[in-house]
């Protein structure tokens, strides 16, 4: 399926699920603007136009920020992180691959799209020579 082809009978939110089942992580652009949108919606948020079309992200982003969660043994911790996609938009995910208290505010990452359990999200993983 083309990434570029809408579905205007779903909402966003399974737009944007759609889209990350068939491998692509897209984010919406109004085309009045030229402002990039996540979390998906109908309308940009400061324009209130509802001329958003969906685009494919980069992929590339920044570590905005990052908490480590410390839950009861035997579970592992994990890190919840705010990543600013180079597009501009903001979005909470966690850093895999690496340690997770070892994230650092900077870091440059890259998305990817896993599976877990039956729903596909994006994670981010550091880029080359970030690891710690």
């Amino acid at each position: 399926m083309n990434p570029s082809h809408s579905f205007p009978t779903q909402s966003p939110d399974a737009e944007y699920e759609q889209f990350l089942r068939e491998g692509h992580f897209m984010i919406q652009r109004s085309a009045s603007s030229g402002a990039y949108v996540f979390y998906p919606r109908v309308a940009e948020p400061v324009t209130g136009a509802m001329d958003l079309t969906w685009v494919k992200a980069s992929g590339k982003g920044t570590v905005y920020s990052a908490t480590v969660i410390r839950p009861r043994s035997p579970a592992q911790a994990y890190n919840v992180c705010l990543i600013d996609l180079e597009e501009g938009p903001r979005m909470m995910s966690r850093v895999d691959g690496i340690a997770a208290d070892a994230v650092q505010i900077g870091m440059s990452v890259t998305a990817r799209i896993v599976q877990e359990g039956d729903k596909p999200l994006v994670v981010f993983f550091p880029l080359e020579g970030n690891a710690a």
